[in-house]
């Protein structure tokens, strides 16, 4: 089952504009934009059989092929990231069973989230989408909760059945608890990883369909598959011990820059 990884990523973000370009320094010493360091963790992914950066902006496009990956060129219509997948997944001319999209704003990423995604969609031969979900520690679940206080856009949260079917995600801290964990203890809030693994079939409809008002409120694309009772597959990914955290607004740099600190120390 051929797998494709494709890595979306625009340059005009309301947000923050220009976050592919966005150098992030390693333990190191040595600044590499966020998109390089997103590209190297999909290409320490086992099992995929090609790596390509969907993108609509010349300067992102020069950018990724200054160090190597294979860019494709899309639309600049595209409402999201999934949308941007699915029009590069066709110009490359199909031929995979699975398709990955890592978002290009996931630089932690470790391997084998994307390697348990992949395998947990083909264990279920219902399922048409599938993403990571990965249990919250109370230093994880604090700092969720201090960036909503501080009325910042932090991380992703999900809850799901018990056949582990998505029932919502959010970007409040979702479901709500009353008690206070310590660093080190489990939660039950789980952190949405953003990354999806699609069968072709699903990704052809999703652009098709128009965006509902949940996805438009919370500004999370997977929620059209949800308002069109679409099932998605939460699969539970585990951290190893790593720290994971997406660059959502410019004060995730240092603390991205500090996770990748902390990796080579480990």
């Amino acid at each position: 089952m051929p797998v494709l990884i494709a890595i979306p990523a625009r340059y005009a973000s309301s947000r923050y504009p220009g976050k592919p370009l966005v150098p992030l320094r390693g333990p190191d010493g040595v600044a590499k934009t966020l998109i390089r360091r997103s590209w190297e963790a999909a290409m320490a992914v086992s099992g995929a059989n090609r790596v390509v950066v969907a993108t609509d902006d010349d300067r992102i496009r020069a950018e990724a092929e200054s160090f190597g990956a294979e860019v494709v060129m899309t639309s600049d219509t595209c409402q999201n990231g999934t949308e941007r997948v699915a029009e590069a997944y066709d110009r490359l001319g199909g031929g995979f069973d699975i398709v990955v999209n890592l978002q290009g704003d996931a630089p932690l990423t470790p391997p084998w989230f994307v390697e348990d995604l992949v395998a947990g969609l083909r264990a279920d031969p219902v399922a048409e989408v599938a993403t990571p979900v990965l249990r919250c520690d109370g230093r994880a679940l604090n700092g969720f909760l201090d960036d909503r206080r501080a009325g910042r856009v932090g991380g992703t949260t999900a809850v799901f059945g018990r056949d582990r079917k998505a029932l919502y995600f959010s970007k409040e801290v979702i479901p709500y608890t009353a008690a206070r964990y310590p660093d080190d203890a489990e939660t039950p809030v789980f952190h949405h990883v953003g990354v999806y693994a699609y069968r072709p079939s699903a990704l052809a409809a999703y652009p098709r369909w128009e965006a509902g008002p949940l996805e438009r409120l919370e500004g999370l694309e997977q929620l059209r598959f949800l308002e069109r009772e679409r099932p998605v597959l939460c699969v539970e990914v585990e951290a190893r011990g790593r720290q994971f955290w997406e660059l959502n607004n410019p004060s995730d740099v240092p603390r991205i820059e500090a996770m990748l600190a902390a990796m080579s120390a480990g």
